[in-house]
């Protein structure tokens, strides 16, 4: 079958890879991709959110599967609108429909929704400039350290973790009044600190029966020790070795199932990926958040331990007949270690060559932030590439992906030395 997929960032690039193993794809297309979804499937340029030009290419190239890899398509949604088309709500689309996309597009729709179906989460109230005086207020209320959430989309950059009242009420007033992260900040939601590790759960759902997916645990900010600036992301373990069978089953019974009820009970169309952001506070597992796709780079650590064939997953989801199908994991480890430019996730320079990417080894090297320029791969975005290595442990595993870096530079090339650190 022909599939296409949306996206253009490392976690398409795996999901790309995957895909392709699969001898029930005949050819895959990716739109927009990168340099390294070019290996395997073909570029279409055209960008994720462009909804006719999407129409127009599925039915061009008989397309007869579309997996969506970000959110922001699926906020927009796209599912609706396959849906409402009579030419295109033929072909079977992985994603939930927009409503089911506010799990990750709203915030406070996400907390209500958990309250509703009592899914263990922190306390929280939130506000817009309309409420601020009572936003300050709230925050008195509150122990240090302070959280605060635009409400919206931020591509993971809209939360702030602040031990500092005042710091914090400054931070509000910035976030409501200057609005600093656009327009995802014009309502915030301040929510109580849960203290404990956290670990991201993947479940793949038809909204009716649902398969969980590989645990990891992924690290967010640029420096080591978990120091400085959220990222997108630095690095991730799968699976995560704290999240025994009795710890998993807390999550299945308390969170996973709650969610699938809610959904039904809602009636929320939901076919596709549901990320939960998780922590564990003392043994008992708490939803920080919902995504409504895979995470990344979790996506370059979990993917490669799916031995199932994942076009027969991903159809049976799109198709609501996911009941009954077997899902294989691989026992091995796999961690994957982000190569990110200098200066990232600040300002940062584009179009660094990269050499190495020629050397062969048993790491997969996936493609996040490139582009092909007189025949050179460089670098285009702040996350570049993710180095994925699978072995009986996750600290072997470690030791393959670093020894793969080493072979592969670029100008102002920065990653961390110390993922999985925590982990023992």
């Amino acid at each position: 079958m022909n599939i296409l997929l949306l996206g253009s960032g490392g976690r398409e690039h795996a999901f790309a890879y995957q895909i392709t193993q699969s001898p029930r794809c005949k050819q895959l297309y990716i739109a927009p991709g990168n340099a390294g979804t070019a290996l395997v499937g073909e570029n279409a340029p055209m960008a994720a959110t462009d909804f006719p030009k999407i129409k127009e290419f599925c039915l061009s190239k008989q397309i007869a599967l579309v997996v969506v890899g970000p959110e922001e398509p699926l906020v927009k949604g796209i599912v609706d609108f396959f849906a409402q088309d009579p030419a295109l709500a033929a072909i079977p689309i992985v994603g939930p429909s927009q409503k089911g996309a506010t799990l990750e597009g709203s915030k406070e729709f996400a907390k209500e929704f958990m309250q509703r179906h009592h899914i263990p989460t922190a306390r929280y109230a939130s506000f817009t400039k309309e409420n601020l005086e009572q936003g300050l207020q709230f925050l008195q209320t509150m122990a240090p350290p302070y959280v605060l959430k635009a409400d919206g989309l931020a591509a993971g950059k809209g939360v702030l973790i602040l031990d500092n009242l005042e710091q914090a009420q400054a931070e509000l007033k910035q976030m409501l009044l200057e609005e600093k992260f656009g327009a995802a900040s014009q309502k915030v939601v301040i929510e109580e600190f849960l203290k404990g590790i956290e670990l991201s759960c993947f479940v793949l759902t038809d909204g009716k029966s649902y398969r969980i997916l590989p645990t990891a645990k992924d690290y967010k900010r640029i420096g080591e020790g978990d120091t400085g600036l959220n990222t997108g992301g630095m690095g991730a373990v799968s699976p995560v070795p704290f999240a025994d069978e009795a710890f998993m089953k807390k999550i299945e019974d308390r969170i996973i199932i709650p969610t699938i009820e809610g959904i039904k009970k809602e009636q929320i169309h939901y076919r596709g990926f549901i990320f939960i952001g998780l922590i564990k506070v003392g043994n008992d597992p708490y939803v920080i958040e919902y995504n409504v796709r895979m995470g990344d780079p979790e996506t370059e650590a979990v993917l490669p331990r799916i031995q199932t064939d994942l076009v027969d997953l991903l159809e049976a989801a799109a198709k609501g007949q996911l009941e009954g199908s077997s899902l294989s994991i691989d026992p091995r480890s796999a961690t994957t270690v982000v190569l990110v430019s200098g200066g990232y996730p600040e300002d940062y320079q584009k179009g660094k060559v990269i050499s190495g990417l020629q050397e062969q080894g048993e790491s997969l090297v996936f493609h996040a932030g490139t582009s092909l320029k007189e025949g050179e791969v460089v670098t285009s975005g702040g996350r570049v590439l993710a180095i994925t290595s699978l072995a009986d442990n996750f600290k072997e595993a470690l030791k393959k992906s670093y020894n793969r870096i080493e072979k592969i530079s670029f100008e102002g090339m920065y990653y961390r030395k110390d993922i999985g650190k925590d982990l023992g």
